[in-house]
């Protein structure tokens, strides 16, 4: 995919140095043609689009050699927080900070290499009364010969959680359209993701269930869980997790699930909506799971779900706190797309999310070739 139109908001912001793993810049942006077009902000200091940017470090890499794809799920959560949070204190009243409440399908465009400048834009494209959209642009940028190009976008979802009770949800301050139709557009979203959200809930009785001895290519051989503490450095100041923490450990989970499955190298291909049940609160013990669900050809899908167990506060239990499908394609030492082994689910329930994964991406397919209904 060829990088869009250069913009004000692409331009090469000013660099300053910083300690491994900060960010470089945060710089406030002025608006684009194209986005003041849709909206703008209202009569407050609050910036309509700002962008960060980042070197590309060798800590960075997996195993390729490629930037994680879990590190740039986190640095598109440390934009869509930084203005999210900006907006909703821009008027006078109860502060409060953005919390990650939903991520839409991410597609990973292009990789993006060690010693490249990750250039991450984020703008606020719609509010409701109590939450905000962000839509977030990666561009990837090679300092030595200046070329950049398109790696990420992503639509994310947010909710303004008071300061003084996190339980409680604030209102959002309201962006004034351009247009009635792109408010009325962006309300026809909302409406989408909110519906998803409440899809999603029936699953959160779900676990993964080891399995001994599990024959190679079944969900059971693949499946992996990893368990985490959450510890200071994982948490916003008011000792919550993250959402860009949360997102980078199910991209690790989801990434062995395919390694153990296809024995290759592999890579993020995408990430289909990630929705956050729930905060996780500081001193948790987290477990994220994750399973083969769907192979087609060259690409597996991965069940990731987040547990939080809150072992310091015996008044609540074990909870879900997230979960989504992320999708991984194998690739030879030349990074081109290799066939990959076909799944064999032994139990009904196994049986069943394979079919529904296989809609997922014949939905997904047919969407790219143009089409509004999966073709057989």
């Amino acid at each position: 995919m060829a990088p869009p139109p250069s913009s004000p908001s692409m331009a090469p912001p000013r660099l300053i140095h910083s300690a491994p793993g900060l960010l470089d810049t945060c710089s406030q942006l002025p608006l684009p043609s194209t986005v003041a077009e849709k909206m703008s902000g209202p009569a407050t200091d609050a910036p309509s689009a700002i962008q960060i940017c980042r070197i590309m470090r060798p800590d960075d890499a997996n195993v390729a050699g490629n930037v994680h794809g879990g590190t740039i799920l986190k640095m598109i959560e440390e934009a869509g927080v930084i203005i999210s949070t900006r907006h909703c204190n821009s008027q006078n009243g109860e502060r409060c900070v953005a919390a990650l409440a939903r991520v839409e399908r991410t597609d990973f465009l292009s990789p993006m290499c060690i010693g490249e400048v990750a250039h991450v834009s984020a703008e606020i494209t719609y509010t409701s009364k109590h939450s905000v959209e962000v839509q977030v642009h990666v561009m990837s940028e090679n300092i030595l010969t200046g070329t950049k190009k398109l790696t990420n976008k992503a639509t994310l979802w947010y909710v303004p959680l008071s300061l003084k009770n996190v339980d409680k949800v604030l209102e959002v301050p309201p962006i004034v359209y351009s247009r009635q139709e792109l408010e009325e557009e962006g309300r026809k979203r909302y409406e989408a993701q909110k519906l998803e959200r409440m899809e999603t809930k029936w699953r959160n009785g779900d676990i993964v269930q080891p399995v001994l001895n599990p024959e190679p290519n079944t969900v059971s051989y693949s499946q992996s869980s990893l368990i985490h503490l959450v510890g200071p450095s994982d948490c916003t100041l008011h000792g919550f997790v993250h959402g860009g923490v949360t997102m980078k450990l199910m991209d690790e989970v989801a990434g062995i699930v395919a390694a153990r499955h296809c024995k290759t190298n592999i890579v993020t291909a995408s990430v289909d909506a990630i929705n956050f049940h729930d905060k996780i609160r500081k001193g948790c013990v987290i477990t994220i799971s994750g399973r083969m669900t769907f192979t087609s050809n060259k690409s597996m899908e991965i069940e990731v779900l987040v547990d939080a167990d809150p072992v310091v506060d015996n008044s609540q239990k074990r909870y879900r706190a997230a979960s989504a499908f992320f999708t991984y394609v194998s690739l030879n030492q030349d990074g081109k797309p290799l066939p990959v082994p076909q799944l064999v689910p032994e139990t009904e329930d196994e049986k069943k999310r394979f079919e529904e994964g296989k809609g997922r991406y014949l939905q997904m397919k047919a969407k790219r070739q143009g089409h509004t209904e999966p073709q057989p």
